[in-house]
C-alpha cells in the first residue's frame, strides 16, 4: 500500500485514486496553502461565505483545527457504532402519540370505507406514498436525516396530524354556514381543511425543529422533513378517498381509478409541496437557532402552506384549465427550488471540507471526491471494484457530517457541543480512510 503522507502524517485516499493524482501532486508541491496550520487569512477565508444557504457573520468564524501532530495509524480503531440517545424522549412521545392517534383514525377509516375499502384503499395509497418517499430519499441523499426522526416524521403526518384534524374540525363544523349542504361543505374544504390540517402537520416539524435541533440544519431539511410528514398525511387521507370509492359507489372500479388519477397521479405532491413551504421557511430559520425564531417561522410558514392549500381546494368546474396555469407551474417551481438547494447544500460542503483541508485534514483532491457529485460516483465506482464500497460509503458519509458540524458552528448554534462533535468526526477521518485502503 502506497504511503503518502498529507501534511501532518494522515494517508492520502488519493494516492491510489487516479483522477487526482496530479491535485494531490500539486497540493504537496505547495506546502504553504494547505500545510496543516490553520489558515492564516483574514477573519472570514476567502469562499467562507459560498452560497446564501450558508452565510456566516464575522464574528462566529473560525478557523478549523489544525492537524499539526502525524497520527500514527495503527492506534486508530473504526469508531464503534453508537446509538444516540438525544432524541430517545421524543421518539418515545411520538410512539404513544401515534398509538393513540391510530385508536380514533383507524376506527374512523373504517366506519367510513368498511373492511374492504380499507384494504384495497391501503393498497392502493402505497403506490402515490412511494412516489413522494423515493423523492424524498433523492433530495436526502447528500446528507442524509437519521431514519428514526423520518419515522417519527412520517407517523406523525399519518396518524397524529389526522387525529388532530379529526379532533379540531368539529370546531370549524360550528362555525360553517348552514345555508345549505353545498355551502357547508365548501366552506370545510376551503376555510377549515387548509387551517387544521396544515396546522396539525406542521405541528409535527415544530415538535422536530425544537426536540431535534441538532438535525434539523436548513432549508434542505425542512423541506424533506415536511414531505415525509406530508407523504405520511396523505396516505392516511387516500385511504379514505380509495375506500370510500369502493364502499359507495356502484360502480367502484371506475370511480377508483378516476379518484386514483386525480390524486395519485395529477397531484402526489400536493400535500408535500403545501407543507413544504413552511418546511423551507423552518429550515431557513434554523440556520441561526433561537427557540423564538423557529416559532416565529412556524406561524409564518403556516400563511402560503394555507393559501395554496386553498387555491388547490378552490379548484371547481373549471379544474383542469386551473391545475396546467397555476399549479403545475406551482410544481414545477418547487422542484426548481429543491435543486438549486441542493446545489447549494453541495457547495457548502465542499466550502467547509476545503477549510479542513487547508488545516491538513484532507487534500483537495479529496475534497472534490467527497463533496461533490461527479467526484462521489467516481469514487464509489471506484471502490466497489476494489470490493470496498461499504467503506467508501461510509467516509463520505463521515466527511459530509464533519462539513456540517462545522457549519453548525460557525453559525454559532451550540457551539460548545458541536466542537466535540466536531472532534470526534477528526478522530475518525483517519480511521475511515484507512477502512477503504485496506
Amino acid at each position: 500500500m502506497a504511503t503518502d503522507r498529507v501534511s501532518a502524517g494522515t494517508v492520502s485516499l488519493s494516492s491510489h485514486f487516479a483522477p487526482w493524482n496530479r491535485l494531490v501532486s500539486m497540493s504537496m508541491n505547495h506546502p504553504g496553502q494547505y500545510g496543516g496550520q490553520p489558515h492564516p487569512g483574514p477573519y472570514l477565508e476567502p469562499g467562507a461565505n459560498p452560497t446564501w444557504i450558508g452565510h456566516v457573520q464575522p464574528g462566529n468564524y473560525q478557523p478549523a483545527p489544525g492537524n499539526r501532530a502525524p497520527l500514527p495509524q495503527q492506534t486508530w480503531a473504526m469508531p464503534p457504532v453508537r446509538r444516540s440517545w438525544g432524541t430517545l424522549p421524543l421518539l418515545i412521545v411520538g410512539a404513544v402519540l401515534a398509538l393513540g392517534s391510530l385508536l380514533l383514525v383507524v376506527p374512523f377509516l373504517l366506519g367510513n370505507t368498511g373492511v374492504t375499502g380499507f384494504v384495497i384503499g391501503f393498497l392502493v395509497s402505497l403506490i402515490p406514498l412511494s412516489i413522494v418517499l423515493l423523492t424524498v430519499r433523492l433530495i436526502d441523499r447528500w446528507e442524509p436525516e437519521p431514519p428514526r426522526l423520518l419515522w417519527f416524521a412520517f407517523t406523525w403526518g399519518a396518524a397524529v396530524s389526522i387525529a388532530g384534524t379529526l379532533l379540531i374540525q368539529p370546531i370549524f363544523a360550528l362555525a360553517a354556514p348552514t345555508s345549505s349542504e353545498e355551502a357547508f361543505a365548501y366552506f370545510m374544504a376551503t376555510v377549515q381543511a387548509p387551517i387544521v390540517e396544515e396546522f396539525t402537520k406542521s405541528l409535527g416539524l415544530l415538535v422536530l425543529i425544537l426536540a431535534a435541533r441538532k438535525y434539523f440544519d436548513g432549508p434542505v431539511d425542512g423541506v424533506v422533513f415536511a414531505f415525509t410528514i406530508a407523504a405520511g398525511f396523505a396516505f392516511t387521507e387516500n385511504i379514505l378517498y380509495f375506500g370510500r370509492e369502493i364502499a359507495s359507489s356502484n360502480d367502484p372500479g371506475t370511480d377508483l381509478v378516476r379518484i386514483f388519477i386525480l390524486r395519485g397521479v395529477m397531484s402526489p405532491f400536493a400535500h408535500a409541496v403545501f407543507t413544504g413551504t413552511t418546511g423551507l421557511i423552518m429550515g431557513f430559520a434554523a440556520r441561526k437557532w433561537h427557540p423564538g425564531y423557529a416559532v416565529l417561522a412556524f406561524f409564518i410558514g403556516l400563511l402560503p402552506a394555507m393559501f395554496l392549500h386553498n387555491r388547490w381546494n378552490s379548484m371547481g368546474q373549471n379544474f383542469l384549465a386551473e391545475y396546467f396555469v397555476v399549479q403545475v407551474p406551482i410544481f414545477l417551481t418547487a422542484a426548481v427550488g429543491i435543486i438549486l438547494l441542493r446545489l447549494a447544500e453541495g457547495k457548502l460542503t465542499r466550502q467547509r471540507l476545503l477549510e479542513y483541508a487547508r488545516a491538513g485534514w484532507f487534500t483537495p483532491a479529496e475534497v472534490e471526491m467527497l463533496a461533490t457529485t461527479r467526484g462521489r460516483r467516481q469514487a464509489l465506482r471506484w471502490a466497489a471494484s476494489r470490493g470496498r464500497g461499504p467503506q467508501m460509503k461510509a467516509f463520505i458519509k463521515g466527511a459530509t457530517a464533519l462539513a456540517f458540524t462545522r457549519q453548525r458552528i460557525l453559525s454559532g448554534r451550540d457551539v460548545h457541543a458541536h466542537q466535540r462533535d466536531e472532534l470526534e468526526h477528526l478522530h475518525a477521518v483517519p480511521a475511515l480512510r484507512a477502512a477503504v485502503l485496506q
